[in-house]
């Protein structure tokens, strides 16, 4: 072992019998035992031979399948986000796209290595502190992780760092719909995202100045890759914790969002620009409707995906199950009384303070959205008229997101 070293003669035979140390060996030629490692030891100088790039693959007791180690190389990512982010980066033309898929796709790691993948997934791709807006490397690698990870049955101790990640970009998660042949890339780096002449951008509405942001409706054409964030969270929601991160997202979002439109639900960014040629037919409140149904559809989601997963018994015990996700749930986000007209990064958004422990049944969304809603337009003084509107829209695409065949 490097380790330490040992306390005898690497390969020395210590059992009762054993001659010398050296194993027995007749004119025949070398003993049975060290015919075998002579062959272990042929193994490893072929491994060697060809840099070791292929990880060991160890028998795993009782009838599950054999685990895979993790190499040391991707071990060292874990600790070190500038060179988790250069391996996960697939590159603009995504021609390091494979390379990732090898370096995450373990379906069955052995010991801490699906934790360890999972780390470097976070060190990778999560913004590096409180009010850093994500580099284009980084929102690069996270469209990259998202593609490669899409249908794995993805180990338990992996799920809540990969939810870590959507979380911190979950405005552009948020504006997942299909794939669009119009998207040029994995991402698009700051400065490309500026709102037209109406107040408008495609990326979303309140962006932080200077942040890259993935493009998860692009596919590529070389490498058929493709990020749907739908279907990975259906696969991390088996997991109580990974849940809880994207739920408490979803809902910091929400709030994030109410507090930040003006007094009559409107978008205070938009500007009602008309031309002979030209006829804008969006109002202010157009797209803060379609961004609150994408939320309230998300949230849905999230529930529709634990009742699949208990009927076809992912989770076992549903009482159980949520317990542990209100445990992981870190509290209630409730918006701010006055408009707010800050722009944060979106890794901040996930991580907003909260005001207190949740209220009511935690997996009702239904109930937390509409209870955070009503809280908002009565602090606002916002006219009941655009209140039920708003109430109406949020529990429609909620039962959508629901009872949506995936």
């Amino acid at each position: 072992m490097r380790n330490g070293g040992t306390t005898q003669e690497e390969g020395a035979d210590d059992r009762p019998g054993a001659e010398g140390g050296t194993g027995r060996s007749t004119a025949d030629g070398p003993s049975r035992s060290r015919r075998r490692r002579l062959l272990t030891s042929a193994v490893a100088v072929a491994l060697l031979a060809v840099g070791a790039a292929v990880p060991l693959v160890l028998a795993d007791s009782g009838d599950r399948p054999p685990c895979r180690e993790i190499p040391a190389s991707t071990r060292a990512l874990a600790d070190d986000p500038a060179a988790a982010t250069r391996a996960l980066d697939p590159g603009d033309d995504m021609s390091r796209y494979e390379a990732v898929r090898t370096l995450l796709r373990h379906e069955h790691p052995c010991g801490d290595g699906a934790e360890v993948l999972g780390r470097v997934v976070e060190a990778a791709t999560v913004a590096a502190a409180p009010g850093t807006p994500h580099r284009t490397a980084q929102a690069r690698g996270a469209f990259a992780v998202t593609a490669a990870l899409d249908g794995v049955d993805l180990p338990d101790a992996m799920a809540p760092s990969v939810a870590r990640m959507l979380a911190d970009y979950v405005v552009d998660e948020a504006r997942y719909l299909t794939s669009d042949s119009d998207s040029a890339g994995p991402a698009v780096a700051p400065g490309t995202i500026e709102p037209d002449q109406h107040g408008w951008t495609e990326y979303g509405r309140f962006l932080a100045p200077g942040e890259a942001h993935t493009d998860f409706q692009y596919r590529d054409p070389l490498s058929g890759a493709e990020a749907d964030p739908g279907d990975l969270i259906g696969e991390l929601v088996k997991s109580p914790e990974a849940f809880a991160i994207l739920y408490d997202a979803e809902r910091a979002y929400f709030a994030h969002y109410l507090e930040r439109l003006t007094d009559e639900g409107a978008d205070p960014d938009f500007r009602a620009v008309r031309r002979a040629d030209d006829v804008y037919t969006s109002t202010g409140t157009t797209w803060p409707d379609n961004d609150l149904e994408d939320i309230a559809e998300r949230v849905g989601a999230l529930m529709k995906h634990r009742a699949q997963h208990t009927r076809d018994g992912a989770i076992a015990d549903l009482g159980a199950f949520d317990t542990a996700v209100r445990r992981h749930t870190r509290g209630a986000h409730r918006p701010a009384a006055r408009q707010v007209t800050t722009r944060p990064p979106m890794g901040d958004i996930a991580e907003r303070a909260v005001s207190g422990p949740v209220r009511g049944d935690l997996t009702d969304g239904r109930h937390q959205l509409l209870t955070v809603l009503d809280d908002w337009a009565q602090a606002r003084g916002v006219p009941e008229r655009r209140t039920s509107a708003m109430r109406q829209l949020i529990d429609d695409a909620y039962v959508r997101g629901l009872w949506m065949v995936v």
